[in-house]
C-alpha cells in the first residue's frame, strides 16, 4: 500500500472540515511558516527553518510514501471566509497540521501515529480530527498486513498531546523512561487496537 491516498474528516461547529493528503511542493511555503512557532518547534525534532529545508522534508516525505515506510499527510481545512460573499472565490486551504503512520512492516501486529498541529488552529478539535481519520485508515490498509494496534507517543510534560490521545481513543499504557538524546524526558505510550 504505497499510492497516495486522500483522507477527509468532518466539520466541526468551530472549525471546518479536514483534508489529508500526500505533502508536495507546495506545501513548503506554508510548512515554514508553521514551523515558526515556539510551541511545535519545542516538540518537533526536525524544525524547518528555510525554504531549502522545507523542500527537503516534504521531498523525504514523498520518498516515504515511495518506499512504504511513512505514510505522512499534510492536514488541510478550507478558510474560515472561504466563499463569503457574492462572486468571491474560495481561499485555498490552509495548512493546520501533520499526521504521520510510521514503522509499517507486514506481520507486524503493531506501528505508531504522530502529529502536530499549527498554532491558529489548536483548540477546535483539529489534531483528535486529523488523528482519527488517520487511525481509520491505518486500520482498514493495514490490517491484511496484520496490522492491530496503534501507539501514540509523547513525552510526560505535553499535556496537549496527552489530551488529544484520549479524544482520539488512544488509552494510556504506561510510562516510558527517558532514552536521551532523542528522548530526553519521560513519554506517555497510549495504544488504540483495531475493532474486532
Amino acid at each position: 500500500m504505497t499510492s497516495p491516498v486522500t483522507l477527509k474528516a468532518g466539520a466541526t461547529p468551530t472549525a471546518p472540515a479536514l483534508v489529508l493528503r500526500p505533502w508536495c511542493a507546495e506545501d513548503v511555503a506554508a510548512l515554514v511558516e508553521v514551523h515558526r512557532d515556539p510551541v511545535l518547534r519545542r516538540w518537533t525534532r526536525c524544525p524547518v527553518d528555510t525554504e531549502d529545508a522545507g523542500l527537503t522534508w516534504v521531498r523525504a516525505q514523498e520518498r516515504d510514501w515511495t518506499r512504504g515506510e511513512r505514510f505522512g499527510f499534510a492536514v488541510l481545512e478550507a478558510a474560515h471566509d472561504a466563499g463569503l460573499g457574492a462572486g468571491l472565490d474560495a481561499a485555498p486551504p490552509r495548512l493546520v497540521g501533520h499526521v504521520v503512520l510510521k514503522g509499517v512492516v507486514s506481520g507486524t501486529p503493531s506501528a505508531e501515529v504522530g502529529y502536530w498541529t499549527a498554532a491558529q488552529a489548536r483548540g477546535r478539535g483539529v489534531a483528535p480530527r486529523a488523528v482519527e481519520a488517520l487511525t481509520a485508515w491505518s486500520f482498514e490498509a493495514f490490517r491484511a498486513d496484520g496490522l492491530e494496534r496503534l501507539e501514540l507517543l509523547h513525552q510526560v510534560d505535553n499535556l496537549a498531546s496527552c489530551r488529544v490521545a484520549g479524544k482520539s481513543g488512544y488509552r494510556l499504557d504506561r510510562t516510558l523512561p527517558s532514552a536521551p538524546p532523542a528522548y530526553p524526558r519521560d513519554g506517555h505510550l497510549h495504544v488504540r487496537h483495531a475493532a474486532a
